[in-house]
């Protein structure tokens, strides 16, 4: 039987999380994704749950990357790869996924605190941008760097008058 920690005391500090990794910045060399080659051009990375709703939300703005930009989206699904599967079809991502199963190694390298989360990474493996939750703005932005890092023109991810909120916490 496993022993928890009654209300009132302190849980012993051996289980809490690891706070000694060095914390992902923009300008940083971006953590490798299995699968997944920044040389090749830069690279939108969407990570995500599928039982998250605001990644629900999300994830058909997510696949205007692909509409707009293909092969330049990748997701990271904290998922089975068969739920991830199954996610793309029922919201509409319309590009691969790679699996981060527990203990989440991708995502612990990124510093995921929240999903949905958007990072654009340069085609030296440079992290450019990183957009935590659902933010409008933000992912316009990422679309703007990535068309212009692509030579074509910006695509519009999200509009006031596609109904999705200027922001929501993931």
């Amino acid at each position: 039987m496993e022993r928890r920690p009654r209300a009132g005391r302190t849980a012993s500090l051996a289980r809490l999380p690891s706070t000694d990794v060095a914390e992902l910045q923009v300008g940083s060399k971006a953590p490798t994704v299995p699968g997944v080659d920044f040389g090749g051009g830069p690279t939108a990375l969407f990570f995500y749950k599928v039982t998250c709703p605001v990644c629900q939300m999300a994830a058909p703005a997510a696949g205007k990357f692909e509409q707009a930009y293909p092969g330049r989206i990748v997701g990271v699904g904290q998922d089975p790869e068969e739920k991830l599967s199954e996610f793309d079809r029922q919201f509409g991502l319309g590009f691969g996924s790679v699996p981060d199963l527990p203990p989440y190694g991708v995502s612990e390298a990124y510093g995921i605190i929240s999903v949905p989360t958007l990072f654009l990474v340069g085609s030296e493996g440079t992290l450019l941008e990183s957009v935590p939750s659902w933010d409008r703005d933000g992912y316009n932005s990422v679309s703007e760097r990535l068309a212009k890092l692509l030579g074509v023109d910006p695509a519009p991810i999200s509009e006031p008058s596609d109904g999705l909120p200027a922001f929501r916490p993931g």
